[in-house]
């Protein structure tokens, strides 16, 4: 995945989708609208996505 093509998070929210962790719902309007939810699959990665956050947030705090 290129970072730098514009097209990665367009890539990255496919590929979510395709594994599952979030929801796509498209409205029929103009322009078009897309909203994007967690999936049940995706809550679960909540509280290991927090316990992520707590360490990064205890690193930073432990520099100052």
């Amino acid at each position: 995945m290129n970072f730098f093509d514009g097209q990665w998070d367009t890539e990255l929210l496919s590929n979510l989708e395709k594994d599952k962790f979030i929801k796509r719902k498209q409205y029929n309007t103009i322009p078009p609208t897309v909203e994007y939810s967690l999936s049940e699959r995706g809550k679960t990665l909540i509280p290991a996505l927090e316990s992520v956050y707590n360490w990064a947030d205890d690193q930073m705090k432990a520099e100052k």
